[in-house]
């Protein structure tokens, strides 16, 4: 009885934490689009004061915690820089010609068939109704995002958002493998700083204090901590699962506009809503781990 608690708990646990990091990534969308579009600031001067202040904090975490600074071993830790590097610059540059909802539809698209293939190479069981979950959530997700009217897709920025999805596919598949989420999560962004020197000069720095200030809680809490977060629960949970679980960002984003930045709310965002919510609750049935 007490074990069936404890894992009634920990279930409980693991929903809220993995609700918490879904919100942070979120809020790395509205704050991306508060000091991109409202602010002014340029997508890559963001991203690099995003890498560096996710860094810093980390690491000062790490020496709080530990009393070293993280362990930047390049041959242990390589992997993750590089596929948050792909993430983080591709992600940035491919906005600066793309719709941002045909964005979002690649980003989240790839996301899901990296990580469901990386599932499918390590044969993970995937039982029938987490596609079926996966399926739904996506067809919410389409309804959500996809253009009214007209479609026009550039190329550059569809291959450069499709690179994005891969490497924050990879980054979240070598995430289930991480033994301490904070300090692999502290040494990616340390090893991705120096990287970013190649952004930086190619970014316009005509900054506000409020862009600044914006691209600083990006890059200290809702991407260095949240992505610590997400190092945390991955672990716990099915690879698809997870893919699965970040289709609810964008509509978790958009809703935080409705209330945060006075956007309406509208019947799609109601409708897309319930499907992703459905899509995801239908893919965690029968009490398959993750």
């Amino acid at each position: 009885m007490e074990c069936g608690r404890s894992r009634l708990g920990w279930g409980m646990t693991l929903f809220l934490l993995t609700t918490l990091t879904m919100v942070a990534f979120a809020a790395n969308s509205i704050l991306n689009r508060m000091a991109v579009w409202e602010a002014g600031m340029d997508p890559l001067a963001f991203a690099v004061v995003r890498v560096a202040a996710g860094a810093v904090v980390l690491a000062v975490l790490v020496w709080r915690r530990a009393g070293r600074l993280p362990d930047y071993a390049p041959a242990r830790r390589w992997k993750g820089a590089a596929s948050l590097g792909l993430y983080m610059i591709g992600f940035s540059l491919a906005y600066l010609t793309l719709d941002a909802g045909i964005g979002a539809l690649i980003l989240f698209g790839g996301v899901q068939i990296t990580m469901f293939a990386a599932s499918v190479l390590a044969r993970e069981a995937v039982p029938p109704l987490r596609w079926l979950g996966a399926g739904l959530a996506m067809a919410g997700l389409v309804y959500l995002l996809w253009p009214r009217g007209a479609v026009s897709v550039d190329a550059g920025g569809a291959v450069l958002m499709a690179g994005a999805a891969l490497g924050w596919g990879i980054y979240s598949v070598l995430g289930r493998g991480a033994a301490d989420a904070l300090e692999g999560t502290a040494a990616n962004f340390g090893l991705l700083l120096p990287v970013m020197v190649l952004p930086a000069l190619m970014a316009a720095w005509a900054l506000t204090p409020d862009a600044l200030a914006l691209a600083v809680t990006s890059g200290a809490v809702t991407s260095g901590l949240g992505y610590a977060l997400w190092y945390r629960v991955l672990p716990q949970m099915a690879g698809t699962t997870a893919a699965i679980a970040q289709l609810s960002v964008p509509v978790i984003a958009v809703a935080a506009g409705a209330v945060l930045l006075g956007e309406p709310v509208t019947q799609e965002l109601i409708v897309a809503a319930a499907l992703v919510l459905g899509g995801i609750g239908i893919s965690t049935l029968k009490g398959k781990r993750g």
